[in-house]
């Protein structure tokens, strides 16, 4: 008699919780329209432009395409931004890890500064920043006599270029990673150092490989915006055409030039 009592009364239990999901979720309706919209912004600005690009690259052939993208200037403008990435990436990669490790692992004196001027870039206008570089190194700038005296060229040519873009892709490891290692915590940290491990050991063996996704996915928003940037290193390049254009710009120099016909001839022709 009892144990049919405790049946009865775990069944309807069971079957309540059962039911608890069912009511918490909304409507079809909802669900089919919030999913239908989420798509058609995604078709509207990201593959509906794609497909645009792609239409208009081939519109007339593929063999203009092609002439297009092996040009002397268009190859100097994917040389230069490549070599950028390389410098840049990298740089910003091992300070990202350096900072976000600092500002959640250890308390120091001028952690909040440290973490402001991470966010900094995001804060100032890309062609501000650029701005700020001519203002330091041009040929009337703070640094400018004594760079013109020693021969050493830094807008107009790749160093300004890395650094413009060192500066305004510089938040975005680093603000990948800090977040993911807050909420990791420091025990696993703690416990390596306890069990006699140094620092750099501690970093390779446990802290790297917690932050190994966090880290990926900061190295590709990095390298993408590093690729695509445009208004700072417009700024500083000086759009010398076959040697400070990177990718972004030449395609710029090449819409702007489209409709009036005009030959896309090099500095060196």
């Amino acid at each position: 008699m009892d144990h049919s009592t405790s049946i009865e009364q775990v069944a309807p239990q069971k079957n309540t919780a059962a039911a608890k999901p069912a009511a918490l979720q909304e409507p079809r309706f909802i669900q089919y329209s919030l999913t239908f919209i989420a798509l058609a912004f995604l078709a509207l600005f990201i593959v509906l432009p794609l497909v645009s690009i792609f239409i208009t690259a081939f519109q007339k052939g593929a063999d203009v395409y092609f002439a297009a993208i092996t040009h002397a200037d268009a190859l100097s403008a994917i040389k230069l931004t490549l070599i950028v990435v390389a410098i840049a990436v990298p740089l910003n990669a091992i300070f990202g890890v350096i900072a976000a490790w600092a500002l959640t692992k250890f308390n120091f004196k001028g952690k909040n500064l440290l973490l402001t001027l991470v966010d900094l870039p995001f804060a100032v206008s890309p062609v501000i920043a650029g701005l700020v570089f001519i203002l330091l190194f041009g040929a009337q700038g703070l640094f400018g006599d004594w760079l013109f005296a020693n021969d050493i060229k830094i807008v107009f040519a790749l160093p300004g270029i890395v650094l413009a873009t060192i500066f305004v892709t510089l938040p975005f490891v680093a603000r990948e990673l800090i977040p993911l290692m807050q909420a990791q915590g420091t025990s696993e940290e703690e416990a390596s150092i306890s069990l006699g491990a140094n620092g750099f050991k501690t970093f390779w063996y446990v802290t790297l490989p917690n932050i190994k996704w966090g880290l990926f996915y900061g190295l590709i928003l990095c390298n993408a915006r590093a690729i695509g940037e445009f208004g700072a290193v417009s700024v500083v390049s000086g759009h010398i055409r076959g040697m400070t254009n990177t990718m972004p710009l030449h395609i710029e120099f090449y819409t702007m030039n489209i409709n009036s016909q005009q030959p896309l001839l090099s500095l060196h022709s």
